[in-house]
């Protein structure tokens, strides 16, 4: 009866029509403007590389699967065993039959082929290369699997709380193996040490290259950030159709400042792009650096040292405290200056912590810095005791 009712009276009144298809319009309009805004990933996160302070995080502690970003870690540990001087670039690689059959996207290294170990990392960083990845990890460990422990031995090291690799490629597993998970701020604390490799970043902005004595093209898999977005040079994409999506640990320089934004789970390539562009934007273009404090400036007040030939001494910044800001709020800045001691008793050598300045922006923490004596506190003699014996009690 109802439904009939409401006929009825529409078929009297055609303003009510042109009213439900406006609403009916309204409503489909706004619902495919949250679609299309919404993100199409499953995490992502934007760090500042100098000071490690996040920007924008979305579900960053959600567990993902990297695929090929895992690569990132097999290029830090090769970086890192380089510069302890335990192998070098110019150093041998010969592909085993196991490197040799390693599939997916690769530069089909044949078994006894012999490389420079420069060309297997450069195979690694630019053309994501699965079998490369593989070859490296046997040369520096001496089997893909001690690799791996090697790799989930440094993830710990560097806080990487939920992250474990179970290969060195990231491929997808086959039947009965473990696949590889981690999270997208793991990730960025694996390409901020990352960064502190300048020949990694040398390679991974490289948008060609070759390999095999110039017969083999290598194409960089994130070259379309790097062809488009100003500043970009790095650093690792990943896919796979498993489970993993598009994934991309980015990073991007301008005006000395550099950023690391990293997409997890992306559906489509062009969503990790799109995503990664706009996370940029938004740490270049609505955030400031601002220097709250330089690195051996006094902070705080003078601290009164007992027994010393000095009455008192000052503490400083043990190293430059700097923070990114919303432009607009620079005056939100504020210093929680924390000296838990009234006094300290000599003699203190030179760099001894006694407190520490908390930097916060509102009401959010961004940044320490620790206090530490800016010289070394001599103890008094016995007529410099007296003479600040007899100030104290006057004072």
């Amino acid at each position: 009866m109802e439904v009939i009712m409401k006929n009825t009276i529409l078929s009297h009144h055609p303003r009510a029509y042109g009213t439900v298809i406006v609403l009916l319009l309204v409503t489909l309009n706004a619902h495919f403007a949250f679609a299309k805004n919404a993100p199409r990933y499953k995490s992502a996160i934007l760090v500042d590389v100098e000071t490690g302070q996040v920007l924008f995080e979305e579900n960053a502690d959600k567990q993902v699967i990297p695929a090929s970003v895992v690569k990132m870690m097999v290029l830090l540990l090769a970086m890192e065993r380089i510069e302890a001087g335990e192998v070098s670039l110019s150093d041998t690689v010969t592909i085993s039959a196991w490197a040799s059959k390693i599939g997916g996207h690769q530069v089909y290294l044949a078994e006894g082929e012999q490389f420079r170990f420069e060309e297997i990392l450069k195979a690694i960083a630019i053309s994501s290369a699965n079998d490369a990845a593989t070859a490296a990890a046997e040369f520096l460990a001496g089997d893909a699997d001690a690799f791996v422990e090697q790799m989930n031995a440094r993830a710990q090291e560097l806080g990487m709380e939920h992250t474990t690799f179970a290969n060195e490629h990231g491929l997808p597993p086959d039947k009965g193996q473990e696949e590889n998970h981690t999270t997208a701020r793991d990730i960025a604390l694996l390409g901020r040490e990352l960064l502190k490799h300048p020949q990694l970043l040398a390679w991974a902005s490289t948008q060609e290259d070759t390999f095999r004595n110039g017969t083999f093209i290598l194409t960089n898999t994130n070259r379309q950030l790097l062809r488009k977005y100003q500043g970009a040079d790095g650093l690792k994409t990943g896919f796979h159709s498993r489970g993993a999506g598009f994934n991309v640990c980015a990073t991007a320089k301008r005006d000395n400042r550099r950023l690391i934004a990293v997409v997890m789970g992306a559906s489509q390539k062009s969503d990790r792009y799109n995503a990664v562009v706009k996370l940029f934007n938004k740490g270049f273009n609505q955030y400031k650096r601002v220097v709250v404090l330089q690195k051996g400036f006094t902070v705080g007040d003078p601290l009164l040292v007992n027994r010393g030939k000095e009455r008192t001494t000052m503490l400083v910044a043990s190293d430059n405290a700097v923070v990114l800001v919303p432009k607009g709020k620079e005056l939100e800045i504020t210093q929680d200056v924390r000296i838990p001691v009234d006094a300290i008793i000599a003699p203190v050598d030179q760099g001894m912590r006694f407190g520490e300045a908390v930097i916060l922006v509102g009401d959010q923490e961004v940044a320490r810095v620790d206090l530490v004596t800016g010289d070394r506190v001599e103890k008094g003699n016995l007529l410099e005791l007296l003479k600040w014996w007899i100030v104290n009690k006057i004072s």
